[in-house]
């Protein structure tokens, strides 16, 4: 399998699968000397985990990373205070699986001889034969993602300080739409949203919190942990506090389920998307990410335009569209609609408009880079559908009983806010590695 790498300078390659013993990404290009803990890893991952809310799967993976390698086991020298900081060499995050029962197995194995439509069952086992990986759909399922998460966590922290900023939201959900933010409030309304996921999920709470995991514990101690909480899943669970969506609204003026910065619209959505799933089907929407501080000249021309890298995010499951700037409205635009002119004021360079979304030539212009990523319903629904025996091409009809989600949406947000920041880490290594050179 070679689709599994991404990057030049800033590279990622994953492994694993949904129902293996976990997944893996190890990343190249990451600096040394930055401090990195399996917390602030974790503080982005339990954004995307099933069985948060009512809007995601039921699964329970609590999705705990363990750094297990590229970083110091102790400080280099005595009082280097270089422990637990990267070290230059390949880093390994590893997500094990803790929440696989033969209960889920066997509806897989009892369902995998029809294909499920709109997913990737039929065409992976035309690719791989019968040795696939059909459990949980292996590497095609959205468990993957979480290794992009973990990955792109690591390349955000790098941009956040060359002072760049990257940061997504959920844009539409079931055909409601968010109102027009701009992207300040949008960032601090994100930024007060993860807050109070980590201030209230459980697991980050018992796990970190309270020190059940910490940086001084080797991988074999971690991984004892682990053996435990994967029997604590549910125990764990009930201490989560009981979320009353008033007292999130006033502690944190945020949605308590989706990270929309309009909090009358993130219910709409919520409201909308669970009237589809009680007719047993699912709904799709749309997800932006903006990235703010990029420096104008990132990117490279043809091949590797910057806009062209950022449609790799058609990578991500389920997303079947990624525009930039205008996007497809482009279309009913005539020039002077379209084009975004500019002016001096102060001696810097400002423009009118961003229809090109920051990008123009496959070059960043200076401006905001927005791009919004169309995501379809959730394939695996609870209605009859026409499929065949992949073994002997009778056939069939299938309405899936698998965990599923109503809606993908407000779990791909932060894939995408991740995957966005290992591309623009990458252009920007080459980025400066080509400025530094050419003043010299």
């Amino acid at each position: 399998m070679i689709g599994c790498h991404l990057g030049r300078n800033f590279q990622v390659t994953v492994a694993g699968g949904s129902y293996q013993d976990g997944l893996s990404a190890v990343i190249q290009g990451n600096p040394p000397g930055m401090e990195l803990t399996e917390q602030e890893i974790y503080g982005d991952l339990l954004l995307r985990k099933p069985g948060a809310d009512e809007l995601s799967s039921p699964r329970k993976e609590p999705d705990l990373p363990i750094i297990y390698s590229g970083i110091n086991a102790a400080d280099t020298i005595e009082g280097a205070g270089n422990k637990n900081h990267t070290n230059g060499t390949p880093l390994t995050i590893l997500i094990p699986n803790l929440d696989r029962h033969f209960i889920h197995i066997k509806q897989y194995q009892d369902t995998n001889r029809t294909p499920r439509p709109g997913h990737a069952s039929y065409a992976s086992f035309m690719k791989y034969g019968a040795d696939d990986d059909a459990i949980g759909a292996g590497i095609f399922s959205g468990r993957y993602t979480s290794t992009i998460v973990a990955a792109g966590y690591v390349a955000k922290k790098v941009l956040k300080k060359c002072g760049i900023e990257v940061f997504s939201y959920v844009n539409e959900i079931a055909g409601v739409k968010c109102p027009e933010v701009d992207h300040e409030t949008a960032f601090k309304y994100t930024e007060s949203y993860k807050n109070m996921r980590c201030d209230l999920d459980p697991f980050y709470q018992e796990v970190y919190v309270k020190g059940r995991i910490t940086p001084d514990m080797r991988f074999l101690e971690k991984a004892a942990v682990m053996a435990q909480i994967e029997q604590e899943i549910d125990p764990i669970r009930a201490k989560a506090p009981k979320i009353v969506a008033e007292q999130v609204r006033e502690k944190y003026n945020v949605h308590h389920i989706v990270n929309c910065p309009d909090i009358d619209c993130a219910e709409a959505m919520v409201q909308a998307c669970n009237d589809i799933s009680r007719t047993g089907d699912s709904c799709g929407g749309v997800v932006e990410v903006v990235v703010t501080g990029v420096p104008a000249g990132l990117g490279e021309p043809v091949f590797y335009k910057l806009d062209a890298e950022l449609g790799r995010m058609l990578g991500i499951g389920a997303v079947k569209g990624v525009e930039v700037g205008a996007g497809f409205a482009v279309k009913d635009m005539t020039g002077i609609q379209s084009n975004d002119q500019m002016h001096s004021e102060d001696g810097k360079v400002v423009f009118d408009s961003n229809n090109a979304g920051g990008i123009t030539g496959g070059l960043s212009s200076g401006q905001s880079i927005v791009t919004r990523l169309a995501v379809k319903p959730t394939p695996t629904i609870d209605k009859p559908q026409h499929t065949i025996d992949k073994y002997t091409l009778e056939n069939k009809q299938l309405a899936a009983i698998t965990r599923r989600d109503p809606t993908i949406t407000a779990r791909i947000w932060p894939v995408a806010e991740n995957y966005t920041a290992m591309v623009i880490l990458d252009h920007l290594m080459a980025h400066y590695g080509y400025q530094t050179l050419k003043n010299m």
